[in-house]
């Protein structure tokens, strides 16, 4: 696409452009060209049944729409953008990348970052680090969980050279960029990138971070607006000082009035419970009639009766009064309490008429409105929000903003306005410490992802707002490429892209976290603004208001990420950033991912560096992002799975494959760090995920795999390579001060499993030397649902033990030979180290481990069956006219239908539902299911997969 008819420095068309391999005169002329077929397409009744459609007018979607780059609804070019910019599948193409492995950390200060105060966003330099590994310059990329559109503005970086040097690399004079050590790996150059959200809001802010903005004109038309509405309303932001001079007023602090539990007194909160020394609330107010001592919360809220200005309704509304004005006089600040002119100017205020521009819709039904004091504080519809005189200031502004003529320009100044909204709003704290001291700012003291109107309130000027954030979005607009249009931002539901098969190159998204923000009840504050609000039917969230549980969210989430998967090239990869503190948040994310089809290759972590609130004041909080690395199989696998899958080469296949596209070396601090996808187990369940997702049998056990796995291939410090990969990881390990340890969090009996192997492949011990360490690890983390097995029951059951006679194992003897000198050199029959080894737990060889696993899963399946409801009969033992299945032989209690198992354990339904699956019996998965709690599946990947295919398979007849 050629821009050289737009100038770099001011991003003013000067002639003609070219846009989707047309040529206008003007951009003008090319945006009257779309916004007509936008027009006319918005009179189609099937086009507004397009999943996601947000909730507004044709003239409101069409004013805020830039076509064909950004429109505020589906934008219908998608498939013209990817024909013009990107290139067509070729499955003789090569392509190749190991997973970007290493944690990234990038901080929050970037002006890109602060410009706009949207609810999450990923640093737009992190996002460049995976987009620069995965892709070339022209390569098409997509974001359909785009928020404020961070990865299309990364995606347009890759291709300025001073943002690729910030991130510690170098490019050299034919544009290669090489790597801290020394590797060429990419090329500078600008991607391609479709953005996407359901928001209309996420979706404005995308635009203006990623269409060309003549920022010097921009700069002089929000000076003017400024001015103008001061020059209009400025009246309403004076105060006297003292000695007669007029000051401007910063903000003026709002108290809320309490009546005394004990006396029914009133209070004012501001003079009884904050201390004007520390700045702070105190912990127990004094009541100034009584002298009763309470909390807070003991306090009632006094009401007053007011007409609303919107439609003169009578409503009831927390009593506030103005308690301290701050104001400036010839740049020096004052604080003062407001007098009676300052009172008579708040009342002639108040008689003013309700402005046309302000929004006056009514909130639906949402979280955001039953939580905290929004239960209290009388906000019903989105006028509401705002003091009469914050009112009448923000429609001034947004009305000058409005007028102007040209679209580019008119959106830019509707993204600076549209950042007072929260800032004038109640929401805006009054906070006078800042950084731990008194005094700071009382711009953007609104409390982050929830509605949440304090007791004490700052309501700010419109200048002590803007005039700090014009100069920093100015700064913004400048840094960004000016006249690079390599982007197309769309509005709608993320499951149904209008973009053709096999087209995209690479995939960065930040899904939505659960229920940890509710994005559309946040996004209708500034929305209703704007007249075009979220569609929030197909938001994948976990909304009790919505009556949206866990299951929805994941039903929701995999739609998505069926799509992605659908319009990904085969070999590529999507990366996958996510923060949740919840495991069963996490795990349908992982469920989702590769139950569409993709394979995940690494899971690595993701450092913004600051904290949001939740992830700072709760304590299971994930400190940090985690990023998911993920690969479509190439067709190759595919076909081949289609005719051997069943087989044992089929499994053999698949992990030549997997194992290629797994990182080879990660380093961390000097040492070579354990990569856990190379670890047996977790090479095993992926592969079940392969199999399980194609709904085909698995050929072989976890035992029968492992010990085949050490025939095939070679293994270094517990983790498991391709030949030609063992020499590139010795290389690195040689160089490297050591091995970095694995840390192991024990919960449950599997990670019980895991801490014991661990242990013991350091040092076999005998049961009364582990004891001690076991039992230390056994803390109040335990899974309340989780039977506790002995720790003989694990070792007898996982592990073997040396009992003195015949050869000493090789585990044993090493470990014996390098802790004791005198036991040194000595064959393995020897006397003395057969003593010493006796009775000494260790892990067995693949091959030993065959038997071990056979006899343990004969008693997890012993297990399993104890959790059926009385009297249920498995459909296999119907289906083979036999008395009993493997492990039925035990004695089975009395479980009663309907009433969940209060205790289990889950390594016995996780083989049982290995095994009914093998069986093709899923509808006794389904009644265990019915039977253990849910937490069981929701935490466990696995299970939650062989669930999900047992519940599309039940009822097939086989």
């Amino acid at each position: 696409m050629s821009q050289s008819s737009l100038d770099l420095k001011t991003a003013q068309a000067t002639g003609p452009v070219e846009c989707l391999d047309q040529t206008f005169p003007s951009d003008e002329a090319r945006r009257d060209h779309y916004l007509k077929l936008l027009a006319d397409k918005l009179k189609d009744p099937e086009f507004r049944k397009i999943d996601g459609f947000p909730i507004g007018e044709d003239e409101a979607i069409l004013a805020l729409s830039d076509p064909p780059y950004y429109t505020a609804c589906p934008n219908p070019w998608l498939g013209e953008f990817i024909k013009t910019n990107g290139t067509p599948y070729d499955s003789k193409v090569p392509y190749h990348r190991n997973p970007f492995a290493s944690d990234v950390s990038e901080g929050k200060t970037h002006p890109i970052y602060t410009a706009h105060s949207y609810h999450t966003k990923v640093p737009h330099r992190a996002i460049m680090k995976y987009i620069l590994h995965y892709t070339e310059p022209g390569d098409a990329i997509l974001d359909g969980f785009a928020g404020t559109g961070m990865t299309g503005v990364a995606a347009q970086m890759c291709g300025e050279r001073n943002e690729v040097l910030a991130l510690g690399y170098r490019v050299d004079e034919k544009k290669r960029i090489i790597n801290e050590e020394g590797t060429t790996f990419s090329k500078l150059g600008e991607r391609s990138c479709i953005v996407n959200d359901l928001s209309p809001i996420a979706t404005f802010i995308a635009q203006n971070y990623m269409l060309p903005l003549n920022v010097d004109e921009f700069e002089r038309e929000a000076k003017r607006i400024l001015k103008e509405t001061e020059d209009e309303l400025g009246w309403m932001y004076r105060t006297k000082h003292s000695d007669g001079r007029e000051g401007r007023i910063n903000y003026t602090v709002w108290s809320d009035l309490y009546t005394c539990p004990e006396c029914a007194g009133e209070i004012n909160f501001y003079k009884t419970a904050f201390d004007d020394d520390s700045k702070t609330v105190k912990d127990a107010v004094k009541c100034p009639h009584c002298n009763s001592v309470f909390a807070k919360g003991k306090m009632h809220l006094v009401y007053e009766t007011k007409i609303d200005p919107a439609d003169r309704s009578t409503i009831q509304i927390p009593r506030r009064i103005p308690v301290l004005i701050n104001y400036s006089i010839k740049g020096l600040k004052y604080e003062k309490e407001p007098d009676d002119t300052d009172l008579e100017l708040l009342r002639k205020v108040d008689r003013m008429e309700l402005p046309l521009e302000i929004p006056t819709l009514k909130l639906p039904e949402m979280q955001m409105a039953k939580v905290g004091r929004m239960k209290t504080v009388c906000i019903t519809h989105i006028h509401h929000f705002f003091l009469h005189r914050a009112r009448i200031a923000l429609a001034t502004l947004w009305r000058k903003a409005n007028d102007v003529d040209d679209k580019r320009l008119r959106n830019s100044l509707l993204f600076l306005m549209e950042q007072a909204i929260w800032g004038m709003a109640l929401l805006n704290r009054y906070q006078p410490i800042m950084h731990g001291r008194p005094g700071g700012s009382q711009v953007n003291r609104a409390l982050s992802g929830v509605f949440y109107v304090s007791s004490q309130i700052s309501e700010v000027s419109p200048w002590y707002n803007l005039e700090g954030k014009l100069k920093r979005v100015v700064k913004t607009f400048k840094l960004l490429p000016s006249a690079k249009r390599t982007g197309l931002v769309t509005t709608q539901d993320c499951s149904k892209l209008q973009i053709p098969d096999n087209s995209l190159d690479y995939i960065f998204t930040d899904p939505p976290f659960g229920e940890n923000i509710y994005y559309s009840d946040l996004n209708m504050l500034i929305e209703s603004w704007h007249g075009v609000i979220t569609n929030s039917t197909p938001e994948a969230i976990v909304d009790r208001t919505k009556k949206k549980g866990l299951p929805d969210y994941q039903i929701l989430m995999e739609s998505c990420f069926n799509e992605y998967y659908r319009v990904l090239k085969p070999g590529r990869w999507i990366t996958v950033e996510f923060s949740n503190s919840k495991a069963a948040v996490w795990n349908a994310i992982q469920t989702t991912i590769q139950r569409a089809g993709f394979i995940v290759a690494s899971v690595a972590a993701l450092d913004k560096k600051q904290r949001s609130f939740q992830s700072v004041t709760s304590p299971t909080a994930v400190k940090q992002d985690l990023v998911i690395s993920a690969y479509k199989p190439n067709g190759g696998l595919e076909e081949r799975f289609a005719k051997n899958g069943a087989t044992e080469a089929g499994v053999w296949d698949f992990l030549k494959t997997h194992l290629t596209n797994l990182p080879v070396v990660k380093l961390r601090g000097g040492n070579v760090e354990f990569i856990v996808e190379r670890d047996p187990r977790i090479l095993y369940d992926r592969m079940v995920a392969y199999y399980v997702g194609h709904t085909t049998p698995v050929p072989l056990s976890s035992a029968e795999f492992q010990a085949d796995l050490a025939e095939k291939y070679p293994e270094r410090d517990g983790m498991w390579f391709l030949p030609e990969q063992v020499s590139e990881y010795d290389k690195k390990r040689a160089q490297a001060e050591g091995v970095g340890q694995l840390s192991i969090f024990v919960d449950d009996e599997r990670s019980a499993i895991n801490w014991l192997r661990n242990f013991l492949k350091e040092r076999p011990s005998t049961t009364q030397d582990i004891q001690p360490e076991f039992m230390q690890q056994l803390g109040a983390s335990w899974k309340k649902w989780e039977a506790r097995p002995e720790l003989k029951v694990l070792l007898d059951q996982n592990f073997l033990c040396y009992d003195g006679t015949g050869e000493v194992p090789s585990q044993i003897h090493s470990y014996l030979s390098t802790q004791y000198k005198t036991l040194r050199n000595l064959p393995k029959n020897d006397s003395n180290l057969q003593n010493e080894g006796k009775n000494r737990w260790y892990v067995p060889d693949p091959k030993k481990n065959i038997d071990v696993e056979t006899l343990r899963n004969k008693r997890l399946l012993e297990e399993f069956w104890t959790y059926l409801p009385t009297g249920y009969v498995p459909a296999a033992l119907l289906r083979n006219k036999a008395q009993t299945l493997p492990g039925m032989e035990a004695p089975r209690p009395k479980v009663l239908k309907g009433k969940k198992l209060k205790e289990l354990r889950t390594e016995a339904v996780r083989v049982g539902f290995k095994h009914c699956y093998q069986q093709k019996d899923y509808t006794t998965i389904l009644v265990v299911a019915e039977m253990i709690p849910d937490t069981v599946l929701n935490e466990d990947e696995q299970l939650q997969m062989i669930y999900d295919t047992a519940v599309t398979r039940s009822g097939v007849a086989e």
